[in-house]
């Protein structure tokens, strides 16, 4: 068994080459993205915007951040409240904003159909009722940045641009669940950002995604995977995005900030339910990702078993020192883009921490759970 550290160095240095690939060529677009591309002048009013909000249940967020919703400097507007089968105050939450502004519209959904899998019905149908030719998605539990937001997403809607993908960070509290959610949140931002920046859009998070009704409708909504509880953002977009029909709003003004879990048995919940869409992406799509994940988890077990079997110690110290230094170097200018840099110190810990939460997740991956939660 001598040509064991051989093999398992070739293997480290391998892992490690192909993530300083990912990192080199395809993130540093996200990190040197130039700021002035950023700063053009808002939209004067246009097309229909229907901001499209599905609701489960969510009376007190409801009640909380629908104000926010108004204020926008765009104000060629209108909010569709879908009420998914509430069973608290959500539709009197909703009703009430609608008697003091006509910009709400609601749709009551009381008996849901056998056909749709979690929250893709009510999306479906406040989508199909829409008036706008533009549809902008987000949640109850979602706050605009400012009131620049609609306008910032909707600029970049020209030529042959039909999708527009937003960021939606978490919102930033005490304690280490709370860090490492945001920074696996950045971390797929900067995963789904980097690849369409590149001319590979394959996701969009549906807590900030804008596309046209015209191409929703043009690609059958949500009819392929209306069996699969999630999806209805990213599988969708994995579907419909090309290089030449989507584009990334990376101005700070069109984030939405969203609350995050609260205890690790809820985030694991999520996490595990949003990642079994990941099987139903495209062969190319899970190829790219499987190398990128697959690297990174490599490039540290590999180096853990050399340094443990006390092989080629210094050789791997220095890989991993070149690696962290370049990931930190980029992550500086990453957060920076995305407004957290308070993350910055602890990016050698959580991108370390990435390795047990591929472990813990990579069941997710592999099983199509059915399930029709989505709330």
């Amino acid at each position: 068994m001598s040509f064991l550290p051989e093999l398992l160095l070739i293997i480290y240095i391998s892992a490690t080459l192909i993530n300083l690939f990912f990192w080199t060529r395809w993130f540093s677009k996200l990190a040197f993205y130039p700021q002035n591309s950023l700063n053009d002048p808002r939209p004067e009013d246009g097309d229909l915007v229907s901001i499209v909000i599905c609701a489960r249940n969510e009376a007190q967020n409801l009640e909380k951040n629908l104000r926010r919703f108004l204020n926008q400097t765009y104000r060629s507007l209108e909010i569709v409240l879908v009420d998914d089968q509430s069973t608290d105050r959500s539709l009197e939450v909703m009703q009430n904003f609608k008697e003091s502004c006509s910009t709400f519209r609601i749709i009551i959904i009381r008996n849901a159909s056998k056909l749709y899998v979690g929250k893709k019905e009510a999306l479906a149908k406040g989508i199909s009722a829409a008036n706008g030719k533009i549809i902008l998605l987000t949640d109850a539990d979602c706050i605009p940045a400012n009131e620049e937001w609609v306008s910032q997403m909707v600029k970049l809607l020209n030529g042959e641009v039909k999708i527009v993908l937003g960021y939606s960070p978490y919102s930033k509290e005490k304690g280490f669940l709370n860090k490492f959610i945001r920074f696996e949140t950045v971390y797929t931002a900067i995963q789904y950002l980097s690849f369409a920046l590149v001319g590979f859009p394959y996701m969009g998070v549906g807590r900030n995604l804008m596309y046209r009704k015209k191409l929703f409708d043009k690609a059958g909504g949500f009819d392929s995977h209306l069996k699969i509880a999630s999806g209805d953002d990213d599988l969708f977009i994995n579907a419909v995005a090309d290089n030449n029909n989507t584009a990334v709003a990376l101005s700070p003004k069109s984030f939405v900030y969203s609350e995050p879990s609260k205890n690790w048995e809820k985030y694991y919940t999520q996490k595990a339910r949003h990642l079994t869409t990941g099987s139903h992406y495209k062969w190319s799509d899970k190829i790219k990702l499987g190398f990128l994940s697959g690297s990174h988890l490599l490039h540290y077990m590999g180096g853990i078993v050399l340094l443990y079997i006390n092989s080629s110690t210094i050789f791997v110290f220095l890989l991993f020192v070149l690696r962290i230094s370049v990931v930190w170097y980029l992550y500086r200018g990453i957060l920076n883009r995305l407004e957290d840099n308070s993350l910055l110190k602890w990016v050698p810990l959580l991108d370390a921490c990435l390795v047990p939460y591929y472990l813990i997740f990579t069941p997710s991956l592999l099983i199509k759970r059915k399930t029709k939660k989505w709330n």
